[in-house]
């Protein structure tokens, strides 16, 4: 299943780690990387490790964020959470497909011969430098083991040297606008899901809940979160509604009905071979 929320939480602490694994994500990322001071992440990468190998039966699927290829750190980091197997790793900040590419090396090396299981699966945040916003192009052919691309404005943001990246209303400036654009249209040339960045004040429901609405309503499949609180808003705004269903079911039904035809009338309208692709990809996402 593709999950429709992924909440972070600092690999240093026990106790949210603790609260994480019960608020709702479909997938929980322990983070190593931007929550972890540097003093800290020796025992976040312990403390990782115990919580992948302790995980108790029922959990949501636990992913790791480590550290950037640049920054020398991310070897050491799988060398410690590999063992507890997690269900994915997050990269951040990858200047190109070279550090994805990099990363799967690294992954198919640790992982051996795993008896038939699959690759581990990879989330990567493709917008967080300015040269990255650059290379996007050259994501079309990513390892298979690439899952999906999200982006972020906040280091982004820090690297051109603006003093915020969101409009009084909570909207984004132009430049993270286009940059998300950017992310989800390299998303889907490469035939992966594309996944919103997160909402950083976890305490405005409703700037939530506008942000998650219109990411999914655009064709993002997901959304990333930063809070608890944040996880019941984003899965009711990703999971199709009773009445999206019934009317992607009426309109595969009306193909269904004409398999020679390129078009067919649904309630008034002409309806074409994306219109028929749009529903089965929402029926997909009720799975």
């Amino acid at each position: 299943m593709i999950p429709r929320s992924w909440l972070f939480v600092p690999g240093d602490s026990e106790r949210k780690i603790a609260r994480a694994l019960v608020a709702g994500a479909d997938a929980v990322i322990l983070d190593l990387e931007d929550a972890v001071a540097p003093e800290r992440k020796p025992g976040a990468r312990q403390l990782t490790a115990a919580a992948l190998a302790a995980r108790p039966a029922g959990s949501p699927p636990l992913w790791v964020r480590v550290n950037p290829v640049s920054s020398g750190l991310m070897s050491a980091d799988l060398a410690a959470v590999m063992p507890g197997a997690p269900d994915g790793i997050v990269l951040p900040k990858p200047d190109s497909l070279a550090d994805v590419e990099a990363l799967d090396r690294v992954l198919t090396e640790l992982e051996g011969d795993r008896a038939g299981r699959a690759p581990t699966p990879v989330l990567a945040i493709v917008t967080e430098t300015a040269l990255a916003v650059l290379n996007l192009p050259g994501y079309a052919a990513p390892p298979t083991r690439l899952l999906g691309l999200t982006w972020g404005g906040e280091d982004l943001s820090a690297e051109l040297g603006a003093t915020g990246n969101r409009a009084p209303d909570g909207e984004f400036h132009f430049t993270y606008r286009l940059v998300r654009s950017l992310c989800q249209i390299a998303a889907a040339a490469c035939g992966r899901p594309a996944f919103e960045t997160i909402q950083p004040d976890f305490r405005d429901r409703a700037a939530l809940e506008r942000q998650a609405r219109r990411a999914a309503e655009e064709g993002f499949s997901g959304m990333l979160a930063i809070h608890p609180d944040q996880v019941p808003v984003i899965n009711a705004a990703f999971t199709p509604t009773p009445e999206q269903l019934a009317h992607a079911r009426r309109v595969l039904a009306a193909f269904d009905a004409a398999p020679q035809a390129g078009t067919v009338q649904l309630d008034g309208r002409m309806l074409d071979r994306p219109h028929r692709a749009q529903a089965e990809r929402l029926l997909e996402r009720a799975r």
